[in-house]
């Protein structure tokens, strides 16, 4: 359809609606009048007004709003789909916090390697180390200065009491000692004429010859002359005496371990004079052995007890001995009983300063084990232990150290063969601390006893000792 149609029609149709819209009477007359030329020239204005007017778009047809319900049901539907994943969100950011969180906290908490002790057979025989000393051992120094004249006795000599070891010479002693026994005969002298005097005087005096100062003063001459002469006689027996020690004696019944002059050497008085010791002697029977018995077998040590000693050097002997006394007092810091141990050597085959080991029969049933010594913590209040327990927190107890076998050592009290005992602990490590327990090396759990004691207990061997007993 061209657009002089459509005018056309708009034109009639906009006609009849004015005719329709108009009252009835005057709508009639207007009707009746119009002719065809008005009509005309209306079309053709309402075409020219067309031609001026630019095509516009026609708009699409509005939807229909959706009812109230549906609509509440599909916001309802958004909001709880919000909701929800908010709701996730947050589960999973604390969820996030809370695994980093236990990460962090262990993180933390330390981790420690641990090892259970080996368990060892209760002894019959405790056998520590000890070193024999001589019974008397004496430095002999000069008590007078000079030259060396002689020695008789050279080390290794065995001297009795009272035996001369050498002589000094001491001029200038000599003479000083010649010196005063001059003038105490000086004094003697002297004090023989303050007697005349003193008697001389007294006589005049009974006949008012002098006066009682004179008197006086001549008794006094005579006192002091005794208290000169009382002097003199002090000094010759200090330089008599002094002058005996030119020669030197031993004091006691030994042997000769050192000498240290030869004849001609310059000799200073005193130990703490310039110089050495004349000689060492040392008296070998018998012989003392210390050592020190730990803590738990203390109640079984008892003066006049009978032991034995062994030395490396005498392969299947033992040497009888006799407990001679002990400390009465046990060491606070290694936690053991100083005791001495006499030794018989009347054929002097035990040498002063050997090792050797002392056996005693404690006959005791004193649980014992052995740890790595690298396990070993030392504090203040003494060595420790580090033993974490079924909750994963950290134990220190108190031990009683027994012997060390060097990269081990025995422990007589304070854990047990289930204890889980830290190795290599830093020092940080505190009472009730939470650790984590690393899980055993290979090395570790193939560890082997690291002594006889300790292979005796071993798995396999204690199978193959029953094993043996059945078969008895």
């Amino acid at each position: 359809m061209s657009g002089e149609d459509k005018t056309r029609q708009m034109a009639v149709g906009e006609r009849q609606r004015r005719a329709e819209s108009g009252n009835g009477a005057h709508d009639g007359e207007r009707a009746e009048h119009m002719t065809r030329s008005q009509i005309d020239e209306e079309i053709a204005a309402m075409e020219e007004r067309s031609r001026h007017q630019t095509q516009t778009l026609t708009p699409p047809p509005e939807l229909p709003p959706a009812p109230p319900r549906k609509a509440l049901l599909i916001i309802g539907v958004a909001l709880l789909i919000l909701m929800v994943a908010g709701a996730m969100t947050l589960i999973g950011r604390e969820t996030h916090e809370r695994a980093l969180a236990k990460e962090t906290e262990r993180s933390t908490i330390p981790t420690v390697a641990i090892v259970h002790p080996l368990a060892e057979t209760p002894d019959e025989e405790l056998v520590l180390p000890g070193s024999l000393q001589a019974f008397e051992e004496s430095p002999i120094y000069a008590r007078t200065s000079g030259y060396l004249v002689r020695w008789y006795k050279d080390i290794g000599s065995r001297v009795k009491e009272g035996d001369l070891l050498a002589t000094i010479d001491t001029p200038e002693v000599d003479q000083e000692l010649n010196q005063t026994r001059a003038a105490r005969q000086q004094i003697v002298a002297q004090l023989e004429l303050a007697r005349i005097s003193a008697e001389r005087w007294q006589n005049l005096r009974k006949s008012d010859s002098v006066s009682a100062q004179e008197a006086d003063q001549q008794t006094s001459g005579y006192q002091q002359a005794q208290a000169n002469l009382a002097s003199a006689d002090a000094n010759v027996r200090r330089l008599e005496q002094l002058e005996s020690f030119k020669r030197v004696y031993a004091p006691f019944s030994g042997v000769i371990t050192k000498r240290n002059v030869d004849p001609g050497a310059l000799i200073n008085a005193g130990a703490g004079a310039a110089g050495r010791e004349l000689f060492d002697i040392a008296r070998v029977d018998p012989l003392r052995v210390f050592t020190s018995v730990p803590q738990a077998y203390a109640p079984f040590i008892k003066v006049g007890g009978q032991t034995t000693v062994t030395l490396q050097e005498f392969p299947g002997q033992k040497f009888t001995a006799r407990i001679a006394r002990t400390a009465e007092s046990i060491d606070p810091t290694t936690r053991t009983l100083l005791t001495e141990v006499d030794v018989p050597n009347k054929d002097g085959r035990l040498l002063p300063g050997s090792f050797g080991e002392v056996h005693f029969a404690v006959g005791s049933n004193v649980n014992k084990v052995t740890v790595p010594v690298n396990a070993m913590l030392f504090r203040s209040e003494g060595p420790r232990l580090a033993i974490v327990d079924a909750n994963g927190r950290i134990q220190l107890r108190p031990i009683n150290i027994g012997r060390d076998y060097g990269t081990s050592l025995e422990i007589l009290g304070g854990v047990s063969a289930e204890d889980q005992v830290v190795i290599n602990p830093p020092d940080s490590l505190e009472e009730g601390q939470q650790v984590n327990v690393a899980a055993a090396s290979p090395s570790q759990q193939g560890q082997q006893p690291q002594n006889v004691r300790q292979k005796e207990n071993a798995p396999e061997q204690r199978q193959g000792l029953q094993q043996k007993e059945k078969g008895r």
